[in-house]
């Protein structure tokens, strides 16, 4: 009975510990935090869509913006997030973050009460200048958004940590898995009160959302530093602390010397040369152009180069569940309800892909399971490759890729000619049965089927990879440069996401998707033969011993690889 009792009492404490720890506070804000995002990023489209009169054109503006800002400012952030104090940039961003959508919110809620109004005012300028407003106040957001997830996911969490590398690895693992309950259940929520109230209405709630989630973050926040004495103490104070021993040390040493009044006044010039040079007006413009040359710069250099890039190209293809995917799935006659089951499919296996890491790290090491995690993803969307063949594909070699766009810069707008189908809906109303006669026959599911069975199945490996690259990084890159390397990873993770929405665009119709899967699964390849290029040089032969006697210490200590580049 009492050893019963004292179990119970253990479980409890257990419990009890964990729920008070600073690993479940950041859970819970990186939860608070994500749902927001998530509700946002969906809302925001809907909004612009029907602003502008059921028109992508907004929404493409926005996306153009928020992906060419990420672009050009992601080192710049990287490097404040370096140089700053972590609750500073933490609680700045956090702030910075929710007060934009917050003000967005409003701003929106405005427009879509006095929409008539500002059509008419000023011939509709102040109406333009409202969404102008609404994009650069989304992407600063967007850009806090970032510094956050550079500062808690890539920074907070490897400190938190410390120094066991599987304690990191399960707090990466369960940081997605909040990331892809969320981009599920967000979206819905949110499109549930969009549906049944209005726009104006959910405006409303996700303002109101960030304002308390806000209130509840900055307490998490302060609680994680509070537990985490580490997180007060950063590699660039430490350096400039000695630096500053350094030189109390050899001003006691001139001191002691006592130099001629010569050679100080020329010491005392130079110094007052060197300051005016860099507090100069020039000096200081040029300031963040050198900052973003030296971030590239810097990452270039890093020995998880290559794995890095590795990561940024899986971002150069049409195989995932976004607006290009699920548009082709309704061509080839998949309704929103088995999309949806489709979407949710896929959040399960990506889950799976959380769990796989773990399982193949600890018995792996960290360097084979992103060559395991790639070998897995090249082989699942082998069938989207098997797909573009298989009966019911609209893959067509005869049509032009770029025969739509090429049409409409030559300005061909002729109209096909009219059927008397077409004809009998002009001149009378149309029944839901005419409709549904209208629609595009699919002469098979068989090719989309194994395009998606293919998608599903690859996530297990891609977001196994994804963390992979992820701790590979978190673990490679010293503490002082950790900012501005994550910051240079998520511009080239938006440039090759841009390269791939310009690929779309060049090539719409529905005959050359195939094509673009090709062209998708063949970046897919080549990214992963960067990281076996690295994972080569870190492990040499010792890559293909899966499950080697003592991996230990391949797992803890991997060689470095050797750098090639000058």
């Amino acid at each position: 009975m009492t050893h019963q009792v004292e179990r119970k009492k253990r479980c409890y404490d257990s419990v009890t510990d964990y729920f008070t720890s600073a690993k479940f506070f950041i859970y819970l804000g990186h939860a608070l935090s994500t749902w927001g995002d998530r509700m946002w990023h969906f809302a925001v489209a809907v909004f612009l869509v029907e602003l502008y009169g059921n028109s992508l054109l907004l929404t493409a503006v926005y996306g153009l913006v928020v992906a060419g800002s990420v672009l050009l400012l992601g080192a710049i952030i990287g490097d404040w997030v370096d140089k700053s104090a972590r609750l500073k940039v933490a609680q700045t961003s956090l702030i910075v973050q929710n007060s934009a959508v917050i003000l967005c919110g409003i701003l929106l809620m405005v427009v879509f009460l006095c929409k008539v109004q500002l059509v008419s005012l000023f011939n509709g300028w102040l109406l333009t200048l409202c969404y102008i407003l609404v994009i650069s106040i989304a992407n600063i957001a967007n850009l806090a958004s970032t510094a956050t997830a550079i500062t808690i996911q890539r920074d907070w969490i490897v400190v938190v940590a410390g120094e066991d590398r599987s304690r990191l690895a399960d707090m990466n693992a369960t940081v997605r898995r909040i990331d892809q309950l969320t981009n599920i259940l967000a979206p819905l929520a949110v499109g549930q009160i969009i549906t049944f109230t209005s726009p104006m209405a959910g405006c409303g709630f996700i303002a109101g959302w960030n304002l308390c989630s806000m209130c509840l973050e900055y307490f998490l926040l302060w609680k994680v530093y509070q537990m985490t004495p580490a997180l007060a103490i950063k590699t660039s104070q430490k350096e400039d602390e000695q630096e500053l021993k350094q030189l109390n040390v050899q001003k006691d040493v001139e001191a002691v010397q006592k130099p001629s009044e010569s050679s100080e006044l020329m010491s005392g010039v130079a110094e007052a040369s060197s300051v005016e040079k860099k507090n100069g007006c020039c000096y200081n413009i040029t300031q963040p152009f050198r900052t973003l040359r030296d971030g590239w710069v810097a990452y270039y250099n890093q020995p998880i180069f290559f794995a890095g890039m590795s990561l940024a190209f899986l971002y150069m293809t049409v195989l995932g569940f976004d607006c290009i995917t699920t548009g082709f799935a309704y061509t080839q006659g998949l309704n929103g309800s088995i999309l949806s089951l489709l979407m949710g499919a896929s959040a399960i296996t990506g889950i799976l892909g959380t769990m796989a890491f773990t399982w193949f790290r600890k018995r792996c090491g960290l360097v084979r399971t992103g060559f395991i995690s790639g070998v897995a993803q090249i082989s699942c969307l082998a069938l989207c490759v098997v797909s573009v063949f298989l009966p019911g594909s609209p893959l067509d070699l005869t049509v032009s890729p770029f025969q739509d766009i090429t049409s409409h810069f030559m300005g061909d707008s002729s109209l096909p000619e009219a059927n008397p189908t077409t004809d009998s809906f002009i001149n009378r109303s149309t029944s839901a049965y005419e409709i549904e006669e209208m629609k595009p026959q699919v002469v098979s599911y068989l090719s989309v089927s194994f395009l998606f069975a293919g998608v599903i199945a690859a996530r297990v490996g891609l977001w196994s990879f994804d963390l992979t690259v992820t701790q590979l990084i978190q673990e490679n890159v010293i503490e002082s440069e950790r900012g501005v390397i994550n910051g240079v990873q998520n511009s080239m993770n938006y440039l090759l996401d841009l390269l791939h929405f310009i690929m779309v665009i060049l090539a719409p119709n529905p005959e050359a998707f195939g094509l673009l899967v090709i062209i998708s699964v063949s970046f897919v390849v080549m990214g992963h033969m960067m990281y076996f290029r690295y994972a080569y040089k870190t492990l040499r032969s010792r890559l293909f011993l899966c499950f080697s006697s003592d991996p230990k210490n391949e797992i803890d200590n991997p060689s470095p690889p050797e750098s090639d580049k000058v």
